[in-house]
């Protein structure tokens, strides 16, 4: 689709697929996937061996031979979070994509995109880690944000949880 910021990396059979709010603006500036200046994402990858190598945000198409993909719940727009507004998200658009390449694990870099994309207006208290419910048929796993904007909330250990279950997916 020609009106995405940034385009998804998606095909069958993904051990997982990272799914964000929006590009941020240095990431739709530099057409690639997690590529502000403060984002911790290509690092996190490497040291929780989600990765065998550093790479970044250039490299994004290149995850696929990893089993990794991306796509995010705001396709058409970037920026802050906070510009966003309920029009702007695609939550029947992206739910078709989980649908139609049925990753084995769906990970939020962030609490908002999993807010909107598992249903924000029931108001789901989301905790990080392994959700209890399926998501058409993937595993939910919420991640606490890699931005920069969000280093407050920063922690590695989710992360860590992540990889190992992404890891049992391929045994």
């Amino acid at each position: 689709m020609s009106d995405e910021v940034l385009p998804d990396v998606l095909t069958a059979g993904l051990r997982v697929v990272f799914c964000g709010t929006q590009a941020g603006t240095a990431s739709a500036r530099r057409g690639a996937y997690y590529a502000g200046p403060g984002n911790k994402f290509w690092k996190t990858l490497f040291e929780t061996g989600l990765i065998p190598q550093p790479l970044g945000p250039a490299d994004f198409p290149d995850l696929l031979r990893y089993g990794i993909g991306f796509t995010d719940v705001v396709k058409e727009t970037s920026g802050p979070d906070a510009a966003l507004m309920r029009q702007h998200f695609d939550i029947a658009g992206f739910l078709g994509k989980l649908r139609l390449h049925a990753p084995a694990v769906v990970a939020f870099n962030g609490k908002r995109a999993a807010q909107a994309a598992l249903g924000e207006e029931r108001g789901l208290k989301l905790a990080y880690g392994l959700q209890p419910s399926l998501l058409v048929g993937s595993r939910v796993f919420i991640l606490p944000s890699t931005s920069g904007a969000a280093s407050g909330f920063w922690s590695i250990e989710p992360w860590h949880e992540l990889a190992a279950l992404v890891k049992e997916t391929n045994s």
